[in-house]
């Protein structure tokens, strides 16, 4: 039996709650009795709280409050789902109250030795994103619920700033959490297709008595991706362009979300990417012109033309 066998059934063993010497445990799992105590010192360090007495009567029990614990985690394990737990919590994920009390719970059931070394990897570790939108909070919940119990809801959807809320039906097939937003995808019953709505323009969410099937393997990110990544199957509805500028701009660019993915060729100072026309002339001249003169747009004309519009655009609204 692998090691990893023998320690959880020694944990079961000492689950039931009697006192249990090491010669019983060896003669149970059938092994040496120096390979017992070596595993009780292994679990021991991996946060599990046994007991060992001495005497006659003496044996290895668990602590009482170990009752409820599932599962043993090492130290890197346990530092790993704490450090994940520090993103969880920055993006706004929407069960922070579950999530602290299993944190507590981690730090529970581990020795003193093990929190003390877990408590100096957190504090030495940070994550800094854009304000959580703490208001969509009960929103997000009543979406994952219902992805996951196949519910479909009635929402009402702001699309954008002058356009009028709507109230339609969904689908809810998966929550994407992309720069520093949360949209959640669904299929839309008024659209009759699969659409992605920003959480924080939805309004009201009701559940209803209707039930859904998702699609089978569908992914709610790879759809989020196709829908902001141009597809380079099909060059026919592509701009290609060309970029010229210093080596460390060359770079930057391509590891943008947008650009990294689309890059045909480049070399320490040139750029070939391609894009589509709607993203050309409405996203990227503004990404572009963030990197003033470190870099110039060689083609295509009407991504030049536009980027001196804008900018001419926006020196006359500061003159005037």
């Amino acid at each position: 039996m692998a090691k990893a066998d023998n320690m959880l059934s020694i944990l079961w063993l000492l689950k039931t709650g009697k006192r249990i010497t090491a010669k019983q445990l060896a003669e149970v799992l059938e092994i040496n009795i120096r390979t017992v105590y070596r595993y009780i010192d292994s679990l021991c360090a991996s946060g599990v709280p046994i007991i060992a007495d001495s005497g006659h009567n003496g044996g290895y029990s668990l602590l009482s409050t170990f009752n409820d614990t599932p599962l043993i985690f090492d130290l890197d394990e346990q530092k790993a789902l704490l450090h994940a737990a520090k993103f969880a919590q920055e993006a706004g994920y929407p069960f922070g109250e579950a999530l602290d009390q299993a944190v507590s719970k981690l730090k529970r059931y581990t020795n003193e030795d093990q929190l003390n070394k877990i408590d100096r990897h957190l504090a030495g570790f940070d994550v800094i994103n854009p304000p959580a939108d703490s208001s969509i909070g009960t929103f997000l919940q009543v979406l994952e619920v219902a992805v996951a119990d196949g519910r479909t809801l009635s929402i009402t959807y702001k699309k954008g700033h002058e356009a009028p809320p709507t109230t339609r039906s969904i689908d809810p097939y998966g929550l994407v959490y992309w720069k520093g937003k949360w949209y959640i995808i669904a299929y839309c019953q008024l659209r009759s297709d699969i659409r992605s709505f920003r959480v924080d323009r939805i309004q009201a969410v009701t559940r209803t008595d209707a039930t859904f099937e998702r699609p089978k393997a569908f992914s709610a990110r790879d759809f989020f991706l196709s829908r902001l990544l141009p597809d380079l199957e099909r060059k026919e509805h592509l701009i290609s362009i060309h970029i010229q500028g210093k080596e460390n701009a060359i770079n930057d660019l391509c590891k943008h979300w947008m650009i990294g993915h689309a890059v045909v060729g480049r070399s320490a100072n040139n750029l070939h990417f391609m894009a589509e026309k709607k993203m050309t002339l409405s996203y990227l001249p503004y990404t572009l012109m963030s990197y003033g003169k470190s870099i110039k747009v060689l083609e295509p004309k009407i991504l030049k033309e536009k980027i001196a519009a804008v900018l001419s655009d926006l020196l006359n609204h500061y003159k005037s």
